[in-house]
């Protein structure tokens, strides 16, 4: 990828549901799909499935500075997710559902670290918000049918979309 994009990985539930809201964001020059923050090198998806190799699931978003900043990506990750629950998102439930922000710089820790504090704070939620802010690790990308799901599958993509997440976001982001 050029050097004038940067990258984000996020996690939080399926990674079919994460890609579309940052794919279609100026700046954004690609969203990946694939598995992070575990112990085993090169998983697949089954490998995953089994939750014994530590990873998530999460995107590895490549954007443009100039064009859309982290801290615009972090806004746009807790729109996505559920911040108090720590084990899973939506129907998809299980350590490799987390919601984990990963960051590579300390200049994208402390915009995340601000961005969850903001949001502790401004009263949107009534539980805890555990998602994790970690060191992001070695990212791999998951296998070509879970690229650009929601392309490929637009049926299934908005079944599983409709799991939960979208009402969830209608009364948290709307509501409140």
């Amino acid at each position: 990828m050029a050097e004038k994009y940067e990258t984000a990985i996020f996690a939080g539930g399926c990674f079919w549901c994460m890609v579309k809201p940052f794919d279609q964001m100026p700046g954004i020059e690609q969203v990946v799909s694939g598995y992070t923050g575990g112990h085993v090198a090169n998983p697949t998806y089954e490998d995953v499935c089994t939750e014994t190799t530590g990873h998530t699931e999460a995107v590895k978003i490549y954007f443009d500075p100039k064009l859309i900043s982290y801290k615009d990506l972090v806004e746009i990750y807790w729109r996505q997710t559920d911040p108090t629950d720590a084990m899973g998102q939506f129907q998809d439930r299980g350590d490799s559902y987390r919601p984990v922000i990963f960051v590579n710089s300390p200049e994208q820790r402390k915009v995340a670290e601000a961005s969850k504090k903001a949001l502790e704070e401004s009263g949107k939620f009534d539980k805890p918000i555990v998602t994790k802010i970690e060191d992001a690790m070695p990212f791999y990308p998951a296998e070509d049918y879970h690229q650009g799901f929601y392309k490929k599958n637009p049926l299934r993509a908005e079944i599983e979309e409709m799991g939960g997440r979208e009402q969830f976001k209608k009364n948290v982001w709307n509501n409140k």
